[in-house]
């Protein structure tokens, strides 16, 4: 058996070819892994789509820990804008006080502390001069046929308040002191300093009294519970003004004077009102600024039903006192339909110095009342069922009983009276 020779000439060589590489492992070195598909780019260059997505995944935290930290951080970013504007708005409504400020600290070195912080009294309110307590605007019309000169309160403005709140609950007094028990109240308007009346008094004056006649108006400061505070009053002489025409005017209210209630003293008395069984309390509290000359001061209490004395009673008398205290309830049967026929009238009696008992003061509430009367009369009815209390200026008698014009007694029995 032969041996086989193959063709002579040169041995072939062989070549290894590498074996392609899986995706994952492609554009890397053999044994190392390769970089994954979400490479940042390079500065100045265009990032993938897929990068926002790939710096999440690569952050080791939860999603929900991711918005929680989002949402912390919208809510301290919007707070602080908000601190900023309110920041802004504080310093713009502080710069007007601070070039005030500045102002006043340039003054000349010889202007006053009193110049800098003036006291009320001082103050201007505009350039016709000082209005230390307002003004008050009335008009006047006189009728010579019927003898009657006709007074319309319209208003009063920059009025002096009295109080610690800077307001007030101002109301008007009219009265001429030629006549005696001709003396009108308004209504009391709360917390303003620039009342509006708008309420119009009539008063009996004969031609031959004008010259001498005096018109009184006098601003008072309502209080519940205390005794009322005067705002300011104006006199106005009757024969210093021409009554042929109707008048209009502006006057300046001047500092007030003695107050009548300082001399008569004040009664302070609550209602109370219900309607079902028309049963009327009253409670006689307590007076006070009495005469210090009176001896045993005691309270009579009186209806007074279409202007003829109706029932009464009497409190019992407290020695030795100007400001006597009698906590005493009076409960008097009144129908409704009667409501508003009917006057309350209290008195304060005491022995003078002819030893014998005489009227010192009295106060009349009803329908035909006016003023602070009228008003706690009111407001009994409003409040039924509930006790009202009040102060009230005593006034004197002669001019409570001239105003309520009262006939003589007539005794009316109801039932269960």
């Amino acid at each position: 058996m032969g041996r086989w020779t193959g063709p002579k000439g040169p041995t072939p060589r062989v070549t290894w070819l590498p074996w392609p590489s899986p995706p994952s492992q492609q554009g890397g070195e053999m044994g190392r892994p390769a970089e994954p598909y979400g490479t940042p780019a390079p500065v100045g260059t265009t990032a993938e789509p897929g990068l926002i997505a790939d710096l999440i995944a690569r952050i080791p935290w939860p999603h929900w820990a991711l918005i929680t930290i989002a949402a912390v951080a919208s809510v301290l970013i919007v707070c602080y804008l908000l601190c900023v504007l309110c920041c802004r708005r504080r310093h713009h409504r502080r710069r007007p006080r601070d070039k005030e400020a500045v102002g006043l600290g340039s003054a000349r070195s010889s202007t006053t502390a009193h110049l800098v912080q003036p006291e009320v009294g001082d103050v201007e309110s505009g350039p016709e001069g000082p209005q230390q307590w307002g003004r008050l605007q009335l008009s006047l019309q006189y009728d010579s046929g019927s003898q009657q000169i006709t007074v319309g309160l319209k208003q009063a403005v920059d009025l002096r308040a009295r109080g610690p709140g800077g307001t007030a609950d101002p109301y008007a007094c009219v009265s001429l002191p030629t006549q005696a028990g001709h003396r009108h109240e308004t209504k009391v308007h709360r917390g303003t300093l620039s009342p509006v009346f708008d309420e119009t008094f009539c008063f009996h004056v004969p031609p031959a009294e004008l010259p001498q006649a005096t018109l009184q108006v006098q601003l008072w400061d309502f209080r519940r519970f205390s005794r009322h505070e005067p705002l300011g009053e104006l006199s106005l002489p009757l024969g210093a003004v021409d009554l042929r025409h109707v008048l209009e005017l502006w006057q300046q209210l001047g500092p007030p004077g003695t107050a009548e209630a300082e001399l008569t003293g004040e009664l302070c008395c609550s209602l109370r009102y219900v309607p079902g069984p028309g049963r009327l309390t009253v409670v006689v509290l307590e007076a006070r600024g009495l005469s210090p000359g009176l001896a045993e001061p005691y309270v009579k209490v009186q209806l007074v039903l279409n202007q003829r004395k109706w029932k009464k009673r009497k409190t019992s008398a407290r020695k030795g006192t100007a400001a006597p205290s009698f906590n005493e309830a009076f409960t008097f049967l009144l129908p409704f339909t009667q409501i508003q026929s009917v006057d309350l009238v209290l008195a304060v009696w005491a022995r003078g110095p002819r030893l014998r008992a005489e009227p010192v003061g009295k106060v009349a509430l009803g329908a035909r009342a006016s003023g602070q009367p009228l008003q706690h009369w009111a407001d009994m009815l409003a409040h039924a069922r509930r006790p009202v209390t009040q102060w009230h200026r005593l006034r004197p008698p002669r001019e409570v009983e001239q105003a309520l014009a009262l006939q003589p007694r007539l005794r009316l029995p109801l039932p269960g009276s």
